[in-house]
């Protein structure tokens, strides 16, 4: 369908800018064969997708529900439910609710696939009456989300669910949806992804109206392979606030992503209203303005009698919450935040001596838990929340230390192959809600960097075989839109929200777009080698590796000068270079020097955006300056790491100075306060500081390699891989440094000692001094 003007024009301003446990609720989970789902036969559907029989409030579209009672004439063996919509939903059987997950079915590119979910619900089955309820909330479907997006994908909710029995004396029932059951209203009113939710709790659930049999195939069904969105940490506020304007306003003390659980009495329809942000401005007020048209708002009517109120189509990103409608004093005690966000297990554990390093590292986990619900997003507060693709490609290494995010990721990559343009191009977000704008460097290339990341960290050999086709796609768009082997004919982010200050000493840190773009040329084409030789594919390990000398032969005529130097005289400019081997061997080390001199040029500060951030202290590392690197990760003042850590953030900025020293902003229109991108170094510390290191795919080797610097006199470190948990502890005495490693069973490592000696050891615990 057509994107409403107002949301081009959204998205060109964003262009030119620079660009716990709970009542009723069954503990169940939904019945994943993650890695065996492709092999599954197809789903024999017996339902019928089922839509409203009655006209709707077409301006607030408020949550639809559909009911059928039945009975267990005869005892249970089993039962499951295999359920999914249009639209979001929740899924009850008498008062237990199906399964533990939210905002169900995720959102994928619903036009190419919409994922079904089993939950096994025999206990929830009595014999005797039963009844099946279902609300359905608009959720990504229809309704508002993204730029202001309004029906991208239909205009009518519908259900499909199909209960199947089966009963101990081996006979068999089917009770799906079809012209049998019954619709109608309940508790749950308007709702919206980017506007909120109305939950009245004087509204009962009144399904008594027939329900309309709708024109909808099942052809883009396919069984559920997502990580699903279940509930976390719980947050009580520490601390009520009187605005300088007279506002009440919860802090919660942490910048989280879900919704705020009320246990609320009150006056019978008495409304309480519940606004989010981030922040507080410089004044302390409550401040809105970073949401832009998102209303995110939570209203709940009160029925006079204790209960909870919770959404349940909708999520908020904040730390504070302005409240409205509670009649006294506010007890900070009937509220409660409570964190959503995709059930991956934890697998990083990162601390050290320096305390602003151990923040930063709970900010960045902070920041990949608020913005990896069911898609990896940009942002997740303000009328965006979308799977931006740069943003999900720098980062994803970095996830991949803090959390397990291969079945995770892997999902999300399935919905960008479906995107990809059929000339190869990759639109700038997974699902495209921007119909196909896309072929930027570094926000395409998550075409090849994630998979290739996926192998490395998890020995996925399949997500390889899977994604080879689009990853030769893209590389085959790049090639085919050269000429003399140099990719100039595509519009890019370019090094997206690097330093910008006019104000300098005469330094220039904006990098060549086109600069940028051959370099990923490159690097996109070498993981395609990579791939193929993984693969066995020898027709094209040759061709591209005949092409990928082409292009470094390009970029270097047309870039690097006859000093050595580069065109773009930047940071980012010398880090994708040296990165990606652009230059010739003999280059290298003059090459890292520019860099080293640059940064003293900005008095040991950074300047790279979020394409050259990623690898800024890696490439440093590699060629002789960890102490240099260090020295910008210990960095304070903008623009550094820290900066934010020590302005009080709980989360990753998109911006390195969001809020400045005075407490002002830096801007109003596009600054998000949790955005994981810049929270790429992570992977550097965890390798660096740590020491723990990629020796081969799936980590069945391990080099340990910490490099202690910046001060630090200890770091404690663990990362269960595939094989099990490596574990690193390691402290300076008088100079001398005292390592234990933990190597699981499986796997072997080298273990690289400060002072030059190298072991090689097996499973086990080792200790070492050097």
């Amino acid at each position: 369908m057509k994107t409403p003007i107002k949301i081009f024009a959204l998205y060109a301003l964003l262009l030119l800018s620079a660009k716990t446990s709970y009542a009723n609720t069954a503990s169940l989970n939904s019945l994943h064969t993650k890695d065996k789902e492709q092999d599954q036969q197809p789903l024999q559907w017996k339902a019928q997708w089922i839509t409203i029989g009655y006209a709707e409030d077409t301006i607030a579209k408020p949550a639809q529900y559909f009911q059928k009672n039945f009975s267990c004439a005869k005892k249970v063996k089993s039962a499951i439910i295999h359920i999914t919509a249009h639209g979001l939903y929740e899924a009850s059987i008498g008062d237990k609710r199906v399964g533990n997950a939210y905002l169900t079915p995720g959102w994928t590119d619903y036009n190419k696939r919409l994922e079904y979910q089993t939950y096994d619900v025999t206990n929830m089955l009595k014999k005797g009456d039963n009844s099946l309820t279902v609300s359905v909330g608009n959720g990504w479907y229809r309704g508002v989300f993204g730029f202001e997006m309004h029906d991208f994908y239909g205009k009518e909710l519908a259900l499909l669910a199909q209960l199947e029995i089966t009963y101990t004396d081996g006979k068999k029932e089917i009770i799906g949806t079809d012209a049998s059951w019954k619709c109608g209203t309940g508790p749950v009113g308007a709702n919206s992804i980017n506007h909120g939710e109305i939950v009245d709790g004087n509204k009962s659930i009144v399904c008594d109206k027939p329900v309309t049999i709708a024109n909808t195939g099942y052809d883009k069904l396919v069984a559920d392979t997502s990580v699903h969105v279940t509930k976390h940490e719980t947050f009580k506020p520490i601390k009520v606030i009187t605005t300088p304007k007279g506002e009440m306003v919860l802090d919660f003390g942490q910048n989280l992503v879900g919704w705020v659980v009320v246990n609320a009495g009150g006056r019978k329809s008495d409304t309480i209203n519940l606004l989010h942000a981030e922040v507080l401005d410089k004044a302390g007020n409550f401040y809105m303005d970073n949401m832009r048209t998102a209303k995110v708002k939570a209203t709940y009517i009160l029925t006079g009698k204790k209960q909870l109120y919770e959404p349940h189509f909708t999520y908020f990103g904040f730390r504070y919450v302005k409240v409205t409608g509670v009649h006294g004093t506010i007890n900070p005690d009937d509220f409660t935040a409570v964190a959503l966000y995709a059930d991956m297990k934890p697998t990083g554990t990162f601390e050290c001596s320096n305390p602003m390093l151990n923040k930063l590292q709970q900010n960045i986990v902070w920041g990949q838990r608020g913005n990896f619900l069911c898609i990896p997003t940009d942002c997740p507060q303000r009328d965006e929340r979308l799977g931006w693709t740069g943003d999900a490609q720098v980062f994803s290494r970095t996830a991949a230390f803090n959390y397990d995010v291969n079945q995770y990721l892997s999902h999300w990559l399935a919905d960008l192959a479906l995107d990809q343009q059929p000339n190869g191009s990759l639109p700038h977000v997974i699902p495209d809600v921007l119909n196909g704008a896309g072929g930027s460097a570094g926000w395409a290339d998550s075409s090849t960097i994630i998979p290739w990341t996926l192998y490395e960290v998890y020995g996925n050999k399949q997500i390889l075989e899977t994604q080879y086709p689009s990853m030769k796609a893209w590389v085959e768009f790049m090639r085919k839109g050269s000429n003399n082997n140099l990719w100039n004919t595509s519009w890019h982010f370019g090094d997206w929200l690097s330093y910008r200050d006019p104000h300098d000493d005469g330094t220039d840190a904006i990098t060549n777009k086109q600069e940028i773009a051959q370099c990923f040329y490159a690097h996109s084409t070498q993981l395609l080698i990579n791939a193929a030789t993984v693969l066995n594919k020898k027709d094209d390990i040759a061709f591209y590796t005949s092409l990928l000398e082409k292009i470094k032969e390009a970029y270097r005529h047309e870039y690097i000068t006859g000093s050595g130097r580069l065109l773009s005289d930047t940071q980012t400019a010398y880090v994708l270079a040296l990165q990606f081997d652009m230059l010739p061997e003999a280059n290298r080390a003059a090459a890292a020097k520019y860099l080293a001199d640059n940064i003293h040029n900005y008095k040991d500060h950074l300047t790279t955006g979020f394409l050259g951030t990623p690898y800024l202290c890696h490439v440093l590392s590699r060629f002789g300056y960890t102490d240099l690197a260090y020295t910008l990760l210990l960095q304070d003042t903008f623009p550094s790491w820290l900066y934010p850590v020590k302005m009080g953030a709980t989360t990753i900025w998109e911006r390195w100075d969001g809020i400045k020293t005075d407490g002002s902003f830096q801007t109003t229109y596009m600054n998000s306060f949790n955005h994981y991108a810049y929270g790429a170094i992570g992977d550097w510390m965890y390798q660096n500081i740590a020491g723990i290191q990629l020796g081969s795919p799936g980590y069945k080797n391990i080099v340990i390699k910490p490099v202690p610097g910046g001060g630090l006199t200890w770091c404690k470190a663990s990362y269960d891989c595939p094989n099990g948990k490596i574990a690193v502890d390691w402290k300076l005495n008088a100079g001398k440094l005292m390592l234990n490693v933990t190597i699981p069973k499986g796997s072997t490592a080298t273990v690289i000692l400060p002072d030059g000696k190298t072991k090689q050891v097996n499973s086990g615990t080792h200790h070492f001094e050097g």
